[in-house]
């Protein structure tokens, strides 16, 4: 018998996303999955994708989840501490929410309001340190969708003093996907294709996260709709500390890493590459006329920015080659 695995708000698009990647997996048995609203139906029902996996999603609470080895929560901002915090210290557990992000509880307060549940281990390996304390760990906190393409475009250039950490701007375009599954007019197909909208313009709260992550003090982040269900593309720029070249940069940084790809100069990401992977696409160039350090990153927001993510971590808190049942590679058309 493999690891027994169980999923936490499975009837999401993140929840539906971690159902198939664990479907697939070859160590994680998938034994529990649950839901609020869909409690009672078939996963199948809820995810025609997943048509033959012969599950029945149950009600949210810590008995469902209790007898699982590994447990994704996969639940809105807010509701996963107190899951967690009811589960046995023996479960390890991957919290796809916000909820244990952040290690300053005022910032948490501003962006998120109510009371800080604490901090875990931070949960994207690429960082430097971030494997083995993600390997030691029973509680790690999974990245945000926005805070990962920005994160790894960004993170190498500031460790290396390659670039101002208190003038960077961030603009980034995300799949409706992104927004989760409830019902909501802005979402609606209507409404949305054709369209770009930026929103919570000037207060994400994904930029404690970013900045936190990268080390960047000063930082403009605008989100941006797209009218595509998965996929993010984030343009990160900053001012250079000299003439360092961003693009060698990157590339040692990410020399050796399985998900992160520096593309071919002169080819620049695009979502769609991405997509149904667990990978990163970055490029980077110095604009001619502002000199500022230009790099993209394009992830699959479902994948590297959530359940791809949430199981690149299980994999290495239960021992298993971080790799394991994911792809690097995406699905076209």
């Amino acid at each position: 018998m493999g690891i027994r695995t169980a999923v936490a708000g499975a009837s999401g698009y993140a929840g539906g996303e971690l159902l198939r990647l664990l479907a697939g997996h070859p160590e994680f048995d998938l034994v529990a999955a649950t839901a609020h609203s869909q409690a009672g139906q078939p996963v199948a029902a809820v995810h025609p994708q997943l048509t033959g996996l012969d599950l029945v999603l149950g009600a949210t609470e810590p008995a469902a989840l209790a007898d699982a080895d590994l447990v994704f929560l996969a639940l809105p901002h807010g509701q996963s501490a107190a899951l967690a915090a009811a589960l046995p210290d023996t479960v390890a557990v991957v919290d796809l929410g916000a909820d244990h992000r952040l290690r300053d509880a005022d910032a948490w307060t501003r962006y998120y309001g109510g009371a800080h549940a604490g901090a875990w281990t931070y949960g994207l390996p690429e960082l430097p340190g971030a494997r083995s304390a993600i390997a030691s760990a029973r509680r790690v906190a999974n990245t945000g969708c926005y805070a990962v393409a920005t994160t790894l475009a960004l993170a190498p250039l500031v460790a290396a003093g390659a670039v101002r950490p208190d003038d960077v701007v961030v603009v980034a375009a995300s799949g409706t996907s992104g927004a989760g599954r409830a019902a909501k007019a802005h979402l609606l197909g209507s409404e949305v294709m054709g369209d770009l909208t930026p929103y919570k313009v000037g207060a994400h709260q994904h930029v404690p996260e970013i900045k936190q992550a990268t080390g960047a003090t000063g930082l403009s982040f605008t989100p941006v709709l797209a009218p595509m269900p998965r996929g993010i593309l984030a343009t990160v720029t900053a001012m250079p500390t000299g003439d360092a070249d961003p693009r060698a940069v990157l590339a040692a940084a990410y020399a050796d890493e399985p998900f992160v790809h520096l593309l071919p100069e002169g080819v620049w990401p695009h979502t769609a590459a991405t997509a149904g992977s667990n990978s990163c696409h970055l490029q980077a160039t110095v604009d001619v006329d502002s000199g500022r350090v230009i790099v993209v990153g394009a992830i699959d927001n479902l994948g590297k920015g959530a359940a791809g993510q949430a199981v690149q971590n299980a994999n290495l808190m239960v021992g298993l080659p971080e790799a394991t049942g994911l792809s690097a590679f995406g699905v076209a058309p």
